[in-house]
């Protein structure tokens, strides 16, 4: 445990992070149509256009936006890294490089799972993992 937070931070007895969670992503993207054609593709995801450069996304668990930018969300350039879980890593694997989506990182394994690194339509480092089955486990 930390250092008590000051009491600026305290909300009757209770610290913000008892109060926030994440709630929306937002990514750049200089296409949108190919942004919103991939992800609709692939995963499913719903999108609401907001004017010609903001487009928001649904995945059915979380919300999020793309907004026009020819700026690029990569982790070698400090960005965030959106990760997705799958049921079935081939298959999602096999979703995107059908779909034109350039791996970053072939499937690897780390401690929990299984995963793998690509660039959408845009060039933004999306990470797919699965959990780690019984039968891969040492």
């Amino acid at each position: 445990m930390g250092p008590p937070m000051p009491a600026l931070f305290r909300l009757e007895n209770k610290t913000l992070s008892n109060q926030t969670r994440i709630n929306y992503v937002e990514l750049p993207a200089a296409d949108l149509k190919a942004i919103e054609a991939f992800y609709a593709t692939a995963f499913g995801w719903r999108f609401t256009w907001y004017g010609e450069d903001y487009l928001a996304f649904n995945d059915g668990k979380i919300d999020g936006g793309f907004f026009r930018s020819d700026t690029r969300a990569r982790q070698d350039a400090g960005s965030v890294l959106l990760v997705l879980l799958s049921d079935d890593l081939e298959v999602a694997y096999e979703q995107v490089t059908a779909l034109g989506a350039v791996i970053i990182k072939e499937i690897f394994l780390f401690p929990g799972g299984r995963r793998f690194h690509f660039a959408d339509p845009n060039g933004n480092e999306v990470a797919i993992w699965t959990m780690e089955s019984e039968s891969e486990k040492p």
